[in-house]
């Protein structure tokens, strides 16, 4: 039988503080609750009777506190483990270890570090963790609240009370956090908090929780990330920096897993499991060299398509576990494949379980909305002033670089964290300290994220999505610089597409969109983007895009591809493009893969992947994407005829290359080019090829030189110039 329970009248806590406890008014429970001096204080809600269970002895029943039903109190041997017995009123009884008679887990270095922001593996200390202290295994939480009076756990395993399970202080660093014996993987749970003034918070979802429940519920789940993975991937690892360098072919599929392909007649997305073959198999097969996936990190409106994370350290479960993600890329690195992550440190959601007023202040976001919301997206905007904040977001960068493996990361939306007016009018924006516009801040947190992206994983990319004339986004941090390893071309992109979309007969009066690029193309180490933005909101599709009757639109779109892939600068183009989808992109339905059965939707696919092989095997066409060294315009202004010509070089001793554009209906079957050297040149490439829905006409069997001065070169030949068509020719 259990001993009787202990008769000592004269409780060590005092009323006030055993109904700040049960009140959840408490802000140091761990000052009043488990063993104090000889003393075991323990708040069971619900509980009609409580026993110690210590050594090999008869539990002892503690006594309850008349005037706080669920407080107990009794003796113990501080030396001792021990767990409590509790009963509650209709007999049901349960065992547990009790939370507060473990110390705390953070150390002093990690205390450290947290208070000053530079804690480069935040998240091995913050978020929830599976530990076994003294033999008991349970999960250890721990999250950043300073403002807060207190912070309690919830989940089923408490009946989402928050009373039950208040956290400790640590300190100045305004981390709050505890060990829960028994919580185990895939348990579910969120944070209370009382804010001040006594305002409960509604339930905050874990910032650098690893899992969460599938949307639209919005739970944390306690999961391991990466950690402990045994990767397979070490020869990829090893060799990735040469696949990831602007010497190199770099050709970028960008994708939007939720809708590149349904499952089960359309009822839903793949899994990673499944992507992991599909997809890869796919891309691999197309003969691209990088996946970029749109954001995964977790979110909870299908419709911003990821951009409006909240789970920024949690891949979306919308397709399998952490550890199933972690499997997806390792079976594109064993197929030869990068992938990059679409990374958002520029704007947050305002869901109310997300990072908005987390502890009842303005913690991670601006308090003045002129500094602190994005009225173009309704989001908060990360106060990157703030050491803590930027260190949530640094160590963010870093821990999908080292515990997933990624091999770089595109950063959304730059130009709009560069700048404090972007997209405000006069009054509505905060200057810098010297009166400017530049975000020094923001400026700040991408400089030192790069240097650490590049300093702990060499080898890796950073991509800044910047669409204005911001200096040296690509240059290095020590040249000023902002450390990106590439930037997108947005000006390559908007004046192409505006010269590609007018009817040819007018495409001579806008010669400029097409050659302007190359004024500025050394300024920046380029990618040619004609990402998901061009497919949605109304314009269209890339085949819609084209001007003409369903043959010419096809014959252009077929020249504006063989234009980018020859044009300097690596190449991205998004899901559905490479084989024209007809429709534009909607993320809640799949591509429309049927139409690949169809001859001229299958000729655009087999040409971007002949396109990637002509790309990937002639270092003419990628060696020197980024310095002039690697072009020479040939022909820049037969506006008249709009026809483009220029050489492509790679480094001494490589074939050269010289491509020819004729962006009109009218085929010119006596076009004299001049060439670079003499000798015999063979086409390796025609866009009006019959294998890609074309007219097969060009010089199937190459050209050979003759010594006529033209466009300023002592070889030239005649050749034919195929309508809407693109010919590359190749020194032999």
């Amino acid at each position: 039988m259990a001993k009787k329970p202990a008769t000592d009248a004269l409780f060590r806590v005092s009323d006030g503080d055993t109904w700040a406890i049960a009140e959840g008014r408490h802000g140091d429970p761990f000052s009043v609750l488990g063993p104090q001096d000889g003393r075991l204080a323990a708040w069971v809600p619900g509980a009609a009777k409580v026993w110690l269970r210590q050594g090999r002895g008869k539990p002892v029943e503690l006594a309850g506190h008349t005037n706080c039903p669920g407080f107990y109190e009794g003796p113990v041997d501080p030396d001792k483990p021990y767990t409590l017995q509790a009963e509650d009123k209709s007999g049901l009884r349960w065992e547990f270890a009790d939370p507060y008679r473990f110390g705390p887990v953070l150390g002093e270095l990690d205390e450290y570090l947290l208070g000053e922001g530079g804690h480069r593996r935040l998240w091995e200390v913050l978020g929830a963790h599976v530990k076994t202290i003294d033999k008991v295994t349970g999960t250890h939480f721990a999250v950043w609240a300073p403002n807060a009076e207190r912070v309690s756990v919830v989940g089923g395993f408490n009946a989402w009370n928050g009373t039950a399970h208040p956290m400790r202080r640590r300190g100045s660093t305004g981390v709050w956090e505890i060990f829960i014996p028994g919580v185990a993987e895939e348990t579910i749970y969120k944070y209370e908090i009382r804010a001040r003034g006594g305002v409960i918070l509604p339930l905050k979802a874990d910032p650098v929780g690893f899992g969460s429940e599938h949307p639209p519920a919005t739970g944390s789940v306690v999961r391991a990330p990466g950690l402990g993975r045994k990767w397979a991937d070490a020869g990829w690892m090893k060799d990735r920096a040469a696949k990831n360098s602007v010497d190199a072919p770099i050709s970028i599929y960008e994708v939007h897993l939720g809708s590149w392909r349904k499952a089960e007649n359309g009822a839903r997305p793949l899994s990673y499991a499944e992507l992991a073959k599909e997809l890869v198999d796919y891309v691999r097969w197309m003969g691209f060299t990088h996946i970029e996936l749109m954001p995964v990190s977790e979110y909870p409106f299908d419709g911003s398509w990821g951009y409006q994370p909240i789970g920024l350290y949690a891949p979306t479960i919308r397709h399998g576990t952490p550890q199933e993600f972690a499997a997806f890329i390792e079976a594109a690195h064993e197929a030869g494949l990068g992938v990059l992550f679409d990374w958002v440190p520029g704007h947050f959601p305002t869901d109310e379980h997300g990072l908005g007023w987390f502890d009842g202040t303005p913690l991670y976001e601006h308090a003045d909305p002129k500094e602190g919301f994005h009225i173009d997206w309704n989001t908060l905007i990360y106060n990157y002033g703030r050491t803590e904040v930027a260190n949530y977001l640094k160590a963010n960068a870093l821990y999908w670089l080292e515990e997933y493996h990624l091999d770089g990361l595109r950063v959304d939306a730059v130009a709009s964290m560069l700048y404090r007016d972007y997209s405000r009018k006069d009054g509505e924006w905060i200057p810098n300290k010297d009166g400017g516009r530049e975000n020094y801040e923001a400026i700040d947190l991408l400089r030192q994220t790069n240097i650490l992206a590049y300093g702990e994983h060499p080898g890796i990319m950073t991509v800044a999505e910047e669409s204005t004339a911001f200096g040296g986004v690509s240059r290095p941090v020590e040249s000023g610089g902002l450390g990106f390893g590439f930037k997108w071309n947005m000006g390559w992109m908007n004046d192409t597409l505006q010269y590609m979309q007018k009817e040819p007969v007018f495409r001579k009066y806008h010669h400029g969109d097409m050659t302007f690029s190359m004024v500025y193309a050394w300024s920046e180490n380029f990618i040619l983007p004609i990402s998901h933005d061009e497919v949605v909101h109304g314009k269209g599709s890339m085949i819609a895009k084209m001007p003409g009757n369903a043959w010419e639109q096809f014959a252009n779109l077929r020249a504006y591809y063989g234009f980018m892939w020859t044009h300097p600068g690596k190449k991205l183009l998004f899901m559905g493009q490479e084989f024209a989808q007809g429709r534009e992109w909607n993320y809640a339905e799949s591509l429309d893969w049927h139409q690949t059965d169809l001859p001229e939707h299958r000729g655009i696919q087999l040409l971007v992947r002949d396109l990637n092989a002509m790309y990937r095997e002639n270092p003419a066409l990628h060696v020197h994407d980024t310095r002039p060294d690697g072009f020479d315009w040939l022909e820049a202004n037969d506006a008249e005829h709009s026809v483009f010509v220029f050489a492509r070089k790679g480094k001494p001793g490589d074939p050269l290359i010289v491509v020819a554009v004729n962006m009109t209906p009218v085929e010119r079957d006596v076009y004299r080019l001049g060439f670079p050297a003499p000798g015999h040149w063979e086409e390796i490439m025609n866009t009006d090829a019959a294998i890609y829905g074309g007219g097969n006409r060009g010089n199937g069997g190459g050209v050979d030189t003759e010594p006529v001065s033209w466009h300023f070169q002592g070889q030239s030949a005649y050749v034919t110039l195929p309508p809407l068509s693109v010919v590359v020719f190749r020194q032999t």
